[in-house]
């Protein structure tokens, strides 16, 4: 068989397309293997492929770009196009594609949210007689009107000649409209366009706009022709939607245990459906048991990026009729946690674990011969194995640091498998794990497949890191670059900056890896989730690192970053000082204005005079961490800090490595008491550099490092891709962002313009969530009684009202503000459910302030919000709900 590849694209110069499929004539979808295409004019690239004579197979197959100069990959935005070989009796097929720009938002409908949720397409291939057909017509129309489908005519007998009343219908198989057609070679050349075409009316309605397409020519007689158009070219009216956001331990039910679980989200689902709401958003249910407390409860330092929380069981739904003895005698305890009005998270978790093993125990030798149960297991052995061995280990030891563990503190495969075997004595308590993770996996699947059923996409979150002490970290520390800490630089919300504390990655490792890691994460998300949030997409260009020694997100800097090189202080008559500018400054004034009238104690117990009358921080508290530890039993907050503003009073980080030659700026270097007492020619100088460095210099480079991770990471998955792109939000990313046809998010508190107070939901682009507040911010109502300024100038200015705005969030003013987002151009309105239930005086909390998620300034902050009413009774408020969902249908997002 012979198979001839035209792509039709114009290249630049330095511009190559290969062609990848997935059999070895192919590449074997390894990108090193791809097949390199030959230049055939301006217009067209072109292979020809010679398969054996009896080969049948289906060829999954995809395009990318090879940039020369900067060695990034454009990627066509059908990732895998098919060609089912197996159905064409002919030896000698023509393809002629049309470059997919991933831009094109009619792509956005083909992700899984749409494909399997909200628009779902017919998928039925018929079979292909090449006696009877010579060509092939395939085109996409993801938006069509219900009982409308697209037909086909032309300027030859065999398109019908331009009629109108009796054009080609086409029929949907696998997301394309196609249709097959017999040419006689004397009818070239010959043009063609779709149409629409109302089935039930049996009425064509109009063509698609633009010029006639041309069909190449070819010899009829012994070659198959298929003519892969992309998208007709037919307006049409854009999708839009509203969802709303809560984590999954937030939800409260009438039979939960004290806490939300997946099943919980069924009756959230029920909810949403009668309210008019399509999505549901929800915060990363990976499991985060590290220490056994309520420190656990941070759901982004999960333990495992493919684990699930034990959390969120239904231990009842694990019990079968013979176990009811062991959760009979629950219904007390769970009745008490039911009732309190945050989640305990210690209590909840250990009377989960105490009757989960119960259970296990009581099933554990039928489990062990399930047949589901080993399909589960085979599916799922590369991240399952490594889980449960940790944990049993983090159990052992009572600690998961496993740098402390007397045995298995480096992970060993070979090691790890014979640790597992079912032949050792512990093996119970290894497969204890395996069970538990068995029926998470089928309790989640049941509510994936109901959603799907009600037409509710569910939303996932994707955490820019992963624990320092996580099983992710034990097996694979490579990945990571763990004497390094991710954060976030200073904002509003926290003036010192954000430590996540966790490592940063390898991005290096990672792609020598071909991103395995990550493909494997989106992959099993994919199972759960058919659209799902990249919590911090600037880390894919740029993280904040904070070196090991340091505590304060303050400390870092962005990695990777062009370094400042010394000789351009004296190109900009900078007089360079290595010791001035790179350790902390101290003098008197200095101490005196931080520390006041403790300031001759700070000097005699920390300080050491230098010979210039400056002074220097002792070796026990010359780092953060060393006067963190030094303090850890002083109650003396005051002090605390004031030692880490004096070691953060450095203008300059020198680049390891360097020999004193390369340089980064301290974040907000021209807000420390060293930048101060500079002279004003060295202060006008280095801040001109420091915007340099921070605002011109880095744009291209980041934006390079942005293309060379997240084109390949977005085609390796079929959900829809949202990014959390808030902070100091480099110009680059809302480009790659919008080239990747990723959805941005717009804050209407938080402007990513430095000239406005606010951003008005009208302002947004159609590819782009609008949202009022998120879990990492008060709500609504709670942030309006925040800053009585910035709440009287947003009534008067963004809800346009005149006179002094009420001191308390009245349900008015909360529906106005909701209104304004469900009215926004962008595809997505998505609500915390705190601030849906604002509206109504008698529905919502009645104090603001225990609505609250996080405050992210708080690195201890314990997660335990929970609904203030029940899931039952919020379905039954018909009036409440039938409001709703008429807003949301009057605004076109139904």
């Amino acid at each position: 068989m012979k198979i001839t590849f035209f792509i039709r694209y114009r290249t630049n110069p330095g511009e190559k397309i290969f062609l990848l499929g997935n059999n070895a004539f192919m590449g074997d979808n390894d990108e090193s293997k791809a097949l390199p295409m030959e230049y055939f004019n301006e217009e067209l690239w072109k292979l020809t492929l010679n398969l054996p004579k009896h080969f049948d197979d289906t060829i999954h197959y995809s395009y990318f770009i090879y940039h020369e100069k900067n060695s990034i990959k454009t990627y066509d935005g059908d990732s895998y196009r098919i060609l089912h070989t197996e159905h064409y009796k002919v030896s000698d097929i023509v393809i002629w594609d049309l470059w997919n720009d991933i831009s094109l938002i009619g792509n956005i409908y083909f992700t899984s949210a749409f494909s399997k949720v909200l628009l779902p397409a017919v998928s039925k291939f018929k079979k292909v007689s090449s006696k009877k057909f010579n060509h092939e017509f395939r085109v996409k129309a993801p938006i069509l009107k219900d009982g409308e489908t697209l037909c086909l005519t032309g300027s030859v007998d065999s398109l019908k000649n331009w009629n109108e009343k009796n054009p080609i219908l086409m029929v949907p198989e696998n997301n394309w409209f196609v249709a097959r057609v017999s040419i006689s070679p004397d009818e070239w050349p010959a043009s063609y366009k779709y149409g629409i075409y109302n089935l039930k009316e049996k009425k064509f309605l109009r063509f698609e706009e633009g010029d006639n397409r041309s069909i190449p020519v070819a010899d009829a007689a012994t070659k198959f022709t298929i003519l892969q158009d992309n998208f007709a070219n037919i307006p049409v009216s854009l999708w839009k939607g509203c969802g709303v956001s809560i984590p999954v331990f937030s939800l409260r039910s009438q039979k939960g245990f004290g806490v939300g679980e997946f099943f919980d989200i069924k009756l959230l689902i029920d909810w949403a459906s009668n309210a008019g709401i399509q999505l549901i958003q929800l915060l990363p249910v990976n499991d985060t048991t590290a220490h056994h407390t309520w420190q656990d409860s941070y759901p982004y330092a999960a333990i495992s990026a493919f684990a699930l929380h034990p959390l969120y069981i239904n231990l009842n739904k694990v019990a079968r009729e013979e176990d009811a003895a062991i959760v009979k005698p629950l219904k007390k305890k769970q009745k008490q946690l039911n009732s309190q009005e945050e989640f305990d998270y210690e209590q909840v978790m250990k009377f989960k674990w105490n009757v989960l093993r119960e259970l296990f125990e009581a099933q554990k030798d039928e489990f062990k011969n399930d047949l589901n149960y080993f399909q589960f297991f085979e599916l799922n052995r590369e991240w399952l194995v490594p889980y449960a061995a940790y944990s049993y280990l983090r159990d052992k030891y009572k600690t998961p640091d496993f740098s402390l563990w007397k045995a298995h503190s480096r992970y060993d495969e070979s090691a790890i498998q014979r640790f597992v075997a079912p032949s050792q004595t512990h093996y119970d308590e290894i497969c204890f794990f395996y069970f538990v993770q068995y029926h998470l996996h089928l309790q989640l699947t049941e509510v994936v497949n109901y959603a799907r059923r009600k037409k509710i996409v569910l939303k996932g979150d994707i955490p820019i890191g992963i624990y320092r002490y996580s099983c992710d970290a034990w097996e694979n520390p490579a990945l990571y670059n763990m004497d390094e800490q991710a954060g976030a630089p200073p904002d509003d919300f926290a003036v010192k900056g954000q430590n996540w504390g966790f490592p940063t990655y390898n991005w290096h490792q990672m792609q020598t890896g071909n991103y395995s890691w990550w493909r494997h994460r989106f992959d099993q998300m994919s199972k759960y989730f058919d659209a799902f949030r990249i919590d911090h997409i600037l880390g894919f260009f740029r993280m904040w690192s904070i070196p090991i020694e340091s505590v304060e997100g303050i400390m870092g800097r962005f990695i990777p970053a062009i370094p400042i090189d010394s000789n351009e202080f004296g190109e900009r008559n900078i007089s360079f000082d290595y010791h001035r500018y790179c350790s902390p400054y101290i003098n008197d004034d200095i101490l005196k204005n931080i520390f006041g009238d403790q300031a001759s104690h700070v000097i005699e117990i920390y300080l050491n005079k230098t010979q210039d009358g400056k002074y220097a921080l002792r070796e026990n508290v010359n780092t953060q961490a060393k006067i963190l530890n030094e303090l850890k039993n002083s109650g003396d907050i005051h002090l605390k800090q004031g030692l880490f503003d004096l070691a953060s009073n450095v203008i300059l980080f020198e680049e390891s490595g360097t020999d004193g030659r390369k340089f980064h700026f301290r974040i907000s270097m021209d807000q420390t008491l060293s930048f101060q007492h500079l002279d004003d020619h060295t202060k006008y100088q280095l801040k001109d550099l420091y915007v340099d460095y921070f605002f011109r210099r880095q744009n291209n480079f980041w934006r390079e490092q942005g293309l060379k991770k997240l084109p390949q990471l977005k085609r390796s998955t079929k959900m829809l891709v949202c990014g959390e792109d808030l902070g100091m939000v480099p110009d680059c990313v809302p480009e790659v962002m919008k080239e990747l046809a990723i959805l941005g998010l717009e804050i209407e508190r938080m402007p990513k313009s430095n000239n406005t107070r606010f951003f008005h939901p009208n302002d947004a682009p159609y590819l782009s969530i609008v949202t009022p507040s998120t879990h990492d911010m008060s709500t609504i109502r709670g942030w309006w009684e925040e800053d009585r300024e910035n709440t009287q100038h947003f009534y008067n200015q963004m809800l346009g009202h005149y006179g002094i705005a009420p001191y308390y969030c009245e349900g008015w003013i909360d529906k106005e503000i909701v209104l304004q987002h469900l009215y926004s151009p962008a595809m997505l309105a998505i609500f915390q459910l705190q601030d849906i239930l604002g509206m109504d005086d008698d529905l919502r909390r009645q104090n603001p302030n225990d609505e609250r998620i996080n405050i992210p300034s708080n690195p201890n902050h314990y997660w335990h919000y929970r609904m203030h009413i029940d899931l039952e009774k919020l379905i039954k408020e018909d009036k409440f709900n039938n409001t709703l969902r008429q807003y949301i249908l009057e605004s076109g997002r139904l």
